[in-house]
């Protein structure tokens, strides 16, 4: 079978100038599952370990309870569920198993009432714990959410290690302003999970089923996208821009070719990279410049080592009409990155002590942010640069809507390019 998965290349700039010196070039690479895939429901195992501390007390503690509701009603026989609660003290709460008594979920999950202090790596381990029972193949996710500083961290990135080495990642979800957002980033990124910042407890339950709803449909597994250039075309850096903005690097195989690996594709949502590259000099004409292919296993289907391929195509010349193209959506899609990467060394300024760069940096952010129609995420920045030149600090809530809101700049909406 073929065809599960697209692939479509689309340049910033589709011409340029025959020169004798090298240029940068953009090109934004989508690898979306193909319509067909939505036809495949994949089995999920997904643990949810919660924090109910005396600080989860009233509305938040209120919400969650509704949140596990609606992502319990998701699931059916065919996946399994386990639920750990935690305070300093771990309570499995519905050990694992398939998903056939839904109402007796619910009863538990409506008892779960707030008390104590704050211990998650015991209680990350007995989800862990929980999901490994099952060795069907199911799709394994743990979710965890918190609101507050815990006691030795060093065990929490411990069992996020353990996470990843089991292909279990972790949905690390911080609510309120008084959570560690670096521990639950490394967290994730050691497990190969994503980590964010709820910012208001009535969007948890969208959270939650979001993962559930992501982990459902990530039939197609082990994907890997591999760039072949030619000689003259040198690679300088891989952005991920959807589902989130992140910096792959990328793992060399030569001085012109790479690898990337992408792990799940989500269909409706896939994976969309930008790619930047310098190229050297070259007469008028039109030049395959590189080859992507994608790899990829569909276990549902026992599909194993399946490929797509498309060739990126570049023109040079000398028509300053040609010049002048460029396609506006890659083109504002290059922005965001560029808006996140400044936010990113400001952060990093600020880490180190230096107020004045940070500043300095945040305020260029502004700027890109407002020409790309961003006016909340600009909003909170120049609140928080108002704290940087009156306090030399930002805010909780500001410094961790920065952190991870920046990185969700880029939406399925503006990757809907004209077909060329």
């Amino acid at each position: 079978m073929a065809g599960e998965v697209t692939l479509r290349a689309t340049l910033a700039r589709p011409y340029l100038a025959a020169t004798t010196t090298p240029q940068v070039a953009y090109a934004l690479i989508e690898v979306q599952p193909a319509a067909v895939m939505a036809q495949v429901r994949t089995p999920v195992n997904v643990s949810f370990v919660l924090d109910r501390s005396g600080s989860m007390k009233g509305e938040k503690i209120e919400r969650l309870r509704q949140a596990i509701g609606v992502a319990i009603n998701m699931l059916d026989t065919q996946d399994i569920a386990s639920v750990v609660i935690f305070d300093h003290r771990t309570e499995l709460l519905v050990p694992a198993a398939a998903v056939t008594d839904r109402r007796g979920i619910l009863d538990r999950i409506s008892r779960i009432r707030d008390a104590g202090g704050t211990k998650i790596a015991p209680a990350l381990e007995k989800g862990l714990r929980e999901i490994e029972k099952d060795r069907s193949g199911a799709i394994r996710r743990l979710v965890l959410l918190t609101d507050g500083q815990t006691e030795n961290e060093d065990e929490c990135l411990r069992r996020a290690d353990d996470a990843g080495k089991l292909g279990i990642p972790i949905t690390a979800l911080g609510i309120g302003k008084d959570w560690n957002e670096d521990l639950l980033i490394d967290m994730a990124n050691r497990s190969s999970g994503t980590a964010d910042y709820v910012a208001r407890p009535d969007a948890i339950a969208g959270y939650f089923q979001n993962t559930v709803q992501q982990a459902q449909n990530s039939a197609i597994q082990n994907s890997a996208l591999s760039l072949r250039l030619v000689q003259g075309v040198t690679p300088r850096a891989v952005w991920q821009v959807t589902p989130l903005i992140n910096n792959l690097g990328y793992k060399p195989i030569s001085d012109r070719d790479l690898s990337v690996a992408l792990g799940e594709l989500e269909t409706g949502q896939g994976r969309t990279l930008l790619v930047e590259f310098l190229v050297d000099p070259r007469p008028i004409g039109t030049y395959r410049v590189g080859q992507v292919e994608v790899s990829y296993d569909i276990p549902a289907l026992s599909l194993a080592g399946q490929k797509a391929r498309i060739d990126v195509m570049l023109t040079f010349t000398a028509d300053p009409a040609q010049l002048s193209q460029v396609n506006p959506g890659v083109m504002n899609i290059v922005e965001k990155v560029s808006a996140f990467k400044l936010q990113t060394r400001a952060l990093q300024d600020l880490q180190s002590g230096d107020v004045t760069g940070a500043t300095q940096k945040l305020k260029s952010a502004v700027t890109r942010l407002l020409s790309q129609g961003e006016l909340e995420l600009a909003n909170t920045m120049q609140q928080e640069i108002a704290n940087l030149e009156q306090r030399g600090a930002l805010s909780n809530e500001g410094r961790k809507t920065i952190k991870f809101g920046g990185s969700k700049t880029v939406r399925l909406s503006d990757i809907d390019l004209p077909k060329e």
